[in-house]
């Protein structure tokens, strides 16, 4: 049980999946009329790491934090 519950919910794929859902809800509040500066600041992101995910670029490695 531990095994899978590690899979689904800390596991690489897992990890993936979340930023993967995060950058699609960026980059849709973005398309409505979201500024960088709002995101950036309501996500605790940079605003260059906001810019590169509305770019299509992948994010580094480590996430950062503003």
């Amino acid at each position: 049980m531990a095994v899978l519950l590690h899979r689904t919910v800390a596991g690489r794929a897992a990890t993936e999946r979340l930023q993967a859902r995060r950058n699609r809800a960026i980059r849709a509040a973005h398309d409505k009329g979201v500024p960088v500066e709002v995101l950036a600041e309501q996500l605790r992101l940079s605003q260059g790491w906001v810019r590169q995910v509305l770019a299509g670029r992948k994010p580094p490695a480590v996430e950062e934090a503003a």
